[in-house]
């Protein structure tokens, strides 16, 4: 056998066992499981692990934004006009958040934390000053006094003799900073007197800054990777008190601040936020790419907050049967002391229609009003997010206070905030980094595949060289075997001789003569 064929049949059997193991890999999916069994050790809440460190001291910067609305004509509202709201903002507030007194627990399954956060105000990404701008916007404090004093004629007679002796109104201007942070409240001040419960101090941020929501616990994802920063409980209970249904008290799926790996597109995300007192879900809207990196972008779907018609599920939300909201509402007075404070989208956004129109310079858009989160499906980490949600007041004619005569069930925007992060250069370096190894190591089988399809490529040139080759020595053989003589031959040529050629009866011609005996 010559050199050429064996050739020709190594390469044949190299090329037959790389396509053979390399399709065999890719159908069991063996490098594949053996990367995601790796993320699955890795990707978990424990000393040591690749995310223990970055789940409790955040890396990329969060920045909190806060959008008020100022009212320009208290008077003609009162009186039965649509209000008049200019939005101003943002004022622009750095976040600091990281886990605190952070403690393995039940075996090292489980991790108790506290989420702590602090805020540092930044001039240079806000419109003004908070210390100094002022807004004019819904008293709340006199709006919670009201709403629990009614319940009785007693209470409410009461609550009438107070406001009227601080000279508190329906709508107040404060600053920014006041409505933020705190400030003494008249109203309150002097019921705190005798109710050692009410605090005179009122701020929509109030008691926020370098405080925390209380005590978490963590399911560490070792024992179950789909439970990777799960809440077990939150201030010790595993089910909430404020809502009237199980499903509605339900603590299902994170914090916000983690997410298992191997995200599925299909999959529905469960988020617990202590602002809203509620889980709330979310589902893929659309694939996206973060500084390289890339994610499925989840959203609140509009059932989340949709009314009891629409999603029969939220029934639970109602604080009564006949205190049930529309589309696009939750009222969060339950779990806000009874201040009757709604919760929404900014600019009720995913809301019934009537809201927004109900007011003057609200206009609900999705790129501004949506909130998101840009989750990397391979390891589950954020690489952008967006939290957006609004404050609002039920405004509503209440028995036994007059100054609530002209009203009519208004849902009176106070302002907005946004809460959004993305992922910082260094930490996006990292996932990079570790996306490339899982996708070399997964697809490996289809690299060993791409060589035997190159190997096959070359095996077959070289059979087409080979018979190209055949063929041309077979030719060769043939035209020698037409214009040789053969040994046997009798007769043999012999050119004309000079006397032939000059003979003008014969002229040109070739002779055969007999072959000489060789042994004459």
């Amino acid at each position: 056998m010559t050199r050429r064929p064996c050739a020709i049949y190594a390469v044949g059997t190299i090329c037959a066992l790389l396509l053979v193991s390399g399709i065999g890999l890719i159908l069991a999916r063996i490098f594949q499981t053996i990367m995601h069994n790796r993320l699955k050790k890795e990707i978990v809440l424990v000393e040591g692990s690749r995310v223990f460190e970055s789940w409790k001291t955040p890396p990329p910067p969060v920045y909190m934004e806060f959008f008020f609305f100022n009212v320009t004509n208290v008077d003609e509202f009162l009186q039965g006009a649509k209000p008049q709201l200019d939005q101003i903002g943002p004022y622009t507030y750095r976040e600091y958040r990281y886990k605190d007194n952070v403690t393995m627990i039940k075996n090292g399954t489980m991790v108790s934390a506290y989420n702590t956060k602090s805020f540092v105000f930044l001039r240079e990404k806000s419109v003004g000053d908070p210390t100094v701008d002022a807004i004019t916007t819904v008293n709340i404090p006199i709006w919670a006094v009201m709403n629990k004093a009614k319940v009785s004629f007693f209470r409410s007679s009461m609550a009438n003799v107070y406001i009227s002796a601080t000279k508190s109104e329906l709508f107040t201007t404060r600053t920014v900073d006041e409505l933020l942070w705190g400030y003494e409240d008249p109203l309150l001040a002097r019921i705190a007197v005798g109710n050692k419960e009410v605090d005179k101090i009122f701020g929509l941020m109030y008691k926020k800054n370098g405080s925390n929501d209380g005590e978490f616990v963590f399911h560490t994802g070792e024992q179950n990777y789909l439970d990777y920063g799960r809440v077990e409980t939150w201030k010790g209970q595993r089910q909430l008190t404020f809502w009237s249904s199980n499903e509605s008290n339900s603590i299902i799926g994170s914090d916000g601040s983690a997410f298992h790996p191997l995200l599925n597109r299909d999959e529905r995300i469960f988020i617990f936020t202590p602002d809203l007192c509620r889980t709330i879900y979310m589902e893929v809207e659309k694939d996206v790419e973060v500084k390289g990196i890339p994610a499925y972008r989840f959203t609140p779907p509009r059932s989340v907050l949709a009314s009891k018609e629409e999603n029969p599920n939220n029934k639970g939300f109602c604080i009564t049967p006949t205190e049930c909201l529309g589309t696009g509402l939750l009222n969060v007075s339950p779990c806000r002391n009874g201040a009757p404070v709604v919760a929404s989208f900014p600019h009720f956004y995913l809301g019934e229609e009537k809201y927004a129109a109900a007011m003057n310079g609200l206009s609900p858009k999705r790129e501004h009003h949506q909130t998101f989160l840009d989750l990397n499906p391979t390891t589950g980490v954020i690489v952008r997010a967006s939290k957006r949600a609004q404050v609002n007041i039920l405004m509503t004619k209440l028995f036994g206070f007059p100054k609530t005569k002209g009203l009519n069930g208004t849902i009176f925007p106070v302002m907005f905030l946004n809460e959004s992060v993305v992922i910082d250069d260094v930490s996006a370096a990292k996932v990079q980094k570790l996306l490339m190894i899982v996708n070399l190591v997964s697809n490996f089988p289809f690299f060993i595949v791409g060589l035997g399809g190159t190997m096959l490529l070359i095996f077959i040139i070289l059979l087409f060289r080979a018979h190209r080759q055949k063929k041309e020595v077979k030719c060769t053989e043939f035209t020698k075997a037409l214009y040789s003589t053969s040994k046997e031959d009798g007769t043999s040529y012999s050119p004309a001789n000079v006397k032939d050629i000059d003979d003008p009866k014969n002229g040109n011609y070739i002779g055969m003569t007999p072959k000489a005996d060789p042994q004459a």
